[in-house]
């Protein structure tokens, strides 16, 4: 599988990852919003398990890797978590290096993941929680055509306080 842009090409992630995948979790900017930094134990779980094979209908995460087209460095990781039976739904996320944030890479990449997920994979509706403050998230996804369905109050637990989410959703 391989996803393309005008700087962007995203691929499946690979064992030779493990570096990108490392410093995008070990990324105190790129995981403030995100969650604690995991330790290592944890770390090498999540990434075997994204590893493993993905179709439409898996219980488990795509993970993308994304790299600049023009000299191959790896800049983040884009990903998708399906519930496709019985709502055909997908939830997107997203993490990049923090030296590539407000560089308009986040927003590019997802439109790339948004037009896969919703012409080759057919689901009907795309999703995505956001920790409510997080406004370039935000913006990322609002580009996108994702539209603010709600907020849940107390529901995400971020570095040991309560914090709200905004709820996003874009139809297919």
């Amino acid at each position: 599988m391989l996803l393309e842009t005008e700087r962007l090409a995203m691929a499946l992630l690979q064992p030779q990852d493990w570096m990108l995948f490392q410093q995008v979790h070990q990324d105190e900017q790129s995981m403030a919003w995100i969650g604690a930094v995991p330790d290592d134990k944890e770390l090498q779980k999540r990434f075997n398990e994204r590893l493993l094979p993905w179709f439409v209908t898996s219980y488990h995460m795509l993970c993308l890797v994304v790299r600049q087209k023009q000299n191959g460095e790896a800049i983040g990781l884009l990903g998708a978590n399906a519930e496709w039976y019985p709502h055909r739904q997908v939830e997107v996320g997203y993490a990049f290096l923090s030296q590539f944030h407000g560089q308009g890479f986040g927003s590019e990449a997802l439109a790339a993941l948004c037009e896969y997920l919703l012409q080759q994979c057919d689901f009907h509706k795309l999703k995505a929680h956001v920790v409510e403050g997080n406004w370039p998230s935000r913006r990322i996804l609002e580009k996108n055509g994702f539209l603010l369905e709600g907020v849940l109050r107390d529901n995400y637990l971020l570095r040991g306080k309560w914090k709200n989410d905004w709820v996003f959703g874009r139809l297919g």
